[in-house]
C-alpha cells in the first residue's frame, strides 16, 4: 500500500528533509554515510516536523561526478529499508536512475525525486507501474558542467516549456496527473540572478497545474549574496527564500534545517493561507 504523501498539499506547506548518504554533497557530505548516523539524523528531522525524508546516494552539487548504480544502491537501500520499517514517514528516493528507483520503491520509498525529469527512458514506466508520485525538476546540463556560464533567452518561459514537455511524457506513460510535482531547479544551471528571478516569478509556474517544490536550502546563491562561505551558516538567508517561495506558491520546501524551516513555513502559511 503506497502512502498518500501529498494529501495535505493545498492546505499547508510540506517539509521535505534532506538526507544525503554521500561523501561529497556540498553541505553535509560525509556526515551520514553510516546507516546508524543516517537513521539518527532522519529521526531527528522527523521529530523536528519533516513530512518527507528525501534520501540521496549521489551528490548533485556543481562539479559532481556520477556514481555507479551499485554504489548508489549500497548507500541508499539499507537506510530506506530500515527507515521504512521503523517509522511511518514518507520516504523519497533522490535518483535519476530507474533501476535505483525500482529497488528503492520495493524497499519502502513512496516518492521518486528525479532531477533529470525522466531522462532515463525506463523511469516513467517504473513510476507508473508503482503508483508513486514523481518530482520532475528542470536542470540545464549535468552537475559536472551545469554552472559553466548558463544562459537563457527567456528564463521562465524556457523552464515552463521544459516542464510542460516532461509532464506530457509522464502522463502519456501512465503516471497519474495528480501524482506529478514540479521543481524549477534552483541552482541547477542557473546564475544568482536566475535563481532570484525564479523565486520572484514562482507564481507563473502555477500555470502548469501541478504542486511546486522549491529547494533553496543553504545554496551557493545565498552565500554569494550574503558573503557567507560555510553552507551551514546560510540558515537565515534560506529562511528568507523559503518565506518568499511559500508566498509565491511553493507547496513543498526541500530543506536541511527542518526545525527552523518548519517554523518559517507555519508562519508563512498563516499569512498566505490564513491558517
Amino acid at each position: 500500500m503506497i502512502k498518500d504523501c501529498l494529501s495535505d498539499i493545498g492546505h499547508r506547506t510540506l517539509i521535505m528533509g534532506i538526507l544525503n548518504v554521500t561523501p561529497d554533497s556540498f553541505s553535509d557530505g560525509g556526515l551520514f554515510v553510516s546507516i546508524e548516523s543516517a537513521i539518527e539524523h532522519a529521526n531527528k528531522m522527523i521529530e523536528d516536523g519533516a513530512d518527507i525524508i528525501d534520501i540521496g546516494g549521489e551528490s548533485t552539487r556543481p562539479g559532481a561526478e556520477a556514481v555507479p548504480v551499485d554504489v548508489e544502491l549500497n548507500r541508499v537501500i539499507p537506510v530506506i529499508s530500515e527507515l521504512s520499517k521503523s517509522t511511518n514517514i514518507c520516504i523519497s528516493i533522490d535518483t535519476y536512475k530507474s533501476s535505483v528507483a525500482k529497488i528503492a520503491i520495493d524497499n519502502g520509498a513512496c516518492i521518486v525525486n528525479d532531477i533529470s525529469a525522466l531522462s532515463d527512458p525506463d523511469m516513467a514506466g517504473v513510476v507508473a507501474k508503482s503508483g508513486v508520485p514523481i518530482i520532475l525538476m528542470h536542470k540545464k546540463g549535468s552537475p559536472k558542467d551545469m554552472q559553466i556560464s548558463p544562459h537563457y533567452d527567456s528564463l521562465i518561459d524556457e523552464i515552463i516549456q521544459y516542464l510542460q514537455d516532461k509532464i506530457s511524457i509522464a502522463e502519456k506513460s501512465g503516471i497519474s496527473p495528480d501524482k506529478i510535482v514540479i521543481d524549477p531547479g534552483i541552482g541547477f544551471g542557473k546564475t544568482v540572478e536566475h535563481n532570484l528571478e525564479i523565486l520572484r516569478r514562482l507564481g507563473e509556474f502555477k500555470s502548469l497545474g501541478k504542486p511546486i517544490l522549491i529547494g533553496t536550502s543553504r545554496k551557493s546563491f545565498i552565500g554569494k549574496i550574503l558573503n557567507i562561505d560555510d553552507p551551514k551558516d546560510r540558515v537565515d538567508g534560506t529562511s528568507a527564500t523559503v518565506a518568499i517561495a511559500i508566498a509565491n506558491g511553493a507547496d513543498i520546501i526541500r530543506v536541511h534545517d527542518v526545525r527552523q524551516m518548519k517554523m518559517v513555513a507555519r508562519m508563512a502559511d498563516a499569512i498566505v493561507r490564513g491558517l
